[in-house]
């Protein structure tokens, strides 16, 4: 595994951040947007139109089995030309959606698109480096990748009161075209020609069996997902919540970029501090810290009434600093072990956790219509089964050792 690169590592970082930051801004900045689009689609009910965040995870999950395997057999960089392409298709047929059933399709196809640059930049992170250092080169890039929440909900918001709804897709298909010439001029093929793949239907039959010999990538993949279906219960009701329960449709963008900066911080101490304490071991502590954040809020608000927007606002920023150290290192844990084929363990390891996450964020979304309770329940639900997985999984990895 090669350990630095032929052009600087901060612009490896960045490209890789990009390709990432596309999923974000195709996902948060139309999050302003969700009810004036719902009005002209003719689709009035909020939980319905949380299919508009829910649906692309689902084309994300979906894509990883087409764009990951061909990844391994005919080189990275092509495969992400092909995603970003059906995106920019996918774009416009949301625009001219006429109906919640078509603008679902669109949110789809658009997700299997982008699952292409999602997908790969792993692969790419992982064809490079190895262990704790691509722990700290994902923290990275996760960092990088976090800004865009921050802003993305304010450009939304612009682009929605100066030019309409429409406008939104037309700004991330810019965005999209940007980032794919900088990819294609600037980042070299990161696949060796030895380590191709022949593609065959024997793909997804030979990885997945090859994912089962490795617990520890499957026992992280699972956890990964229920983390990820826990806080896409919250992208996909943020709107109904500040908007709507707490009267903040204005300031909507601002507060959830506030909370966006917690994940980031996180994330560039995560960066920092890995190589010195181990991913395994920072993930533990913060797995721990999440489950105990939702338990303090659920024990002091069961059967009571939203608390006041501070305290909320001071309860969510703690379990997203948590996330920060979650979210690339139970990635970079579940990868380790699979390197030798990297695109289609990455595919498999992605569509398991999102399909995993899904029926989370859609279950305990639906609750979500009074009372934000629901929210952190699920938090400490999913929070609590994932440490037990963990501890199950650390006391196997003593043993062996003993």
């Amino acid at each position: 595994m090669q350990k630095s690169q032929q052009r600087p590592q901060f612009e490896f970082v960045a490209i890789m951040a990009s390709l990432m930051s596309i999923v974000a801004l195709a996902i948060d900045a139309l999050l302003p947007a969700m009810s004036t689009i719902g009005i002209d689609i003719n689709s009035l009910d909020p939980t319905e139109n949380q299919k508009f965040i829910t649906m692309i995870f689902l084309g994300l999950g979906v894509g990883q089995l087409i764009f990951g395997p061909l990844s391994d057999s005919f080189g990275r960089k092509p495969i992400v030309y092909i995603g970003f392409a059906l995106f920019c298709v996918a774009s416009v047929i949301c625009v001219l959606a006429p109906n919640l059933e078509w603008m679902i399709v669109g949110r789809i196809l658009q997700g299997i698109g982008l699952s292409a640059p999602r997908t790969i930049s792993i692969s790419m992170i992982r064809d490079s480096y190895k262990g704790d250092y691509m722990a700290k080169i994902m923290s990275f890039v996760t960092a990088f990748f976090i800004l865009v929440p921050i802003v993305a909900p304010a450009m939304g918001k612009f682009f929605l009161d100066h030019y309409g709804w429409e406008s939104i897709f037309y700004m991330q298909l810019v965005a999209t075209l940007g980032v794919g010439v900088w990819f294609w001029r600037r980042q070299p093929e990161t696949l060796k020609p030895e380590y191709k793949i022949k593609f065959s239907s024997h793909v997804f039959v030979d990885g997945f069996k090859e994912l089962l010999r490795h617990r520890e990538t499957m026992a992280f993949t699972i956890v990964s997902g229920l983390i990820t279906g826990a806080f896409m219960v919250y992208l996909s009701s943020a709107q109904e919540v500040f908007e709507v329960q707490y009267g903040l449709a204005d300031n909507f963008p601002f507060v959830f970029a506030g909370l966006a900066i917690s994940v980031g911080l996180s994330t560039l101490l995560n960066g920092t501090m890995v190589v010195k304490l181990g991913m395994r071991r920072l993930a533990l502590i913060a797995l721990t810290l999440f489950c105990t954040v939702s338990i303090v809020y659920v024990g002091l608000f069961w059967n009571s009434q939203n608390p006041s927007l501070w305290i909320l606002i001071t309860f969510l920023a703690m379990q997203f600093f948590t996330l920060g150290f979650l979210f690339g290192n139970l990635r970079a844990i579940a990868m380790e072990p699979i390197g030798h084929i990297a695109g289609i363990g990455a595919a498999i390891t992605g569509f398991i956790s999102t399909m995993i996450a899904i029926p989370i964020a859609t279950y305990v979304g639906s609750y979500i219509q009074d009372t934000i309770l629901p929210l952190f329940v699920g938090f400490l639900v999913c929070g609590s089964i994932s440490l037990g997985i963990f501890m199950m999984m650390r006391r196997r990895s003593i043993l062996a050792a003993a």
